[in-house]
């Protein structure tokens, strides 16, 4: 953790949040007060394809019957599109 007055955050503004970037944790001063802390935010790594690929190949098997009668149970059916419904539509 590393001091600085406003006026050298202004002037060295660069540098500090290339530090901050790479872990390093500032206070601000004012007036010889603390009036700010620089930190990084904490990032989530990005994931591949391949990893989303897997992950999708992990998830349950949905059955649509089940999935359409546990709506119709939570939800009812009298706000229900009727016969051109997408969901009841036969698929190709």
């Amino acid at each position: 953790m590393k001091v600085i007055t406003q006026r050298e955050f202004r002037n060295n503004s660069a540098a500090v949040m290339d530090a901050v970037e790479a872990g390093e944790i500032y206070y601000v001063t004012r007036n010889g007060v603390e009036v700010a802390e620089l930190r990084p935010i904490p990032r989530r790594r990005r994931l591949t394809a391949e990893e989303l690929v897997e992950r999708h190949r992990r998830l349950p098997a949905v059955e649509a019957a089940s999935l359409r009668r546990e709506a119709d149970e939570f939800f009812g059916t009298e706000d229900r599109l009727g016969l051109d419904d997408a969901w009841e539509r036969p698929r190709d």
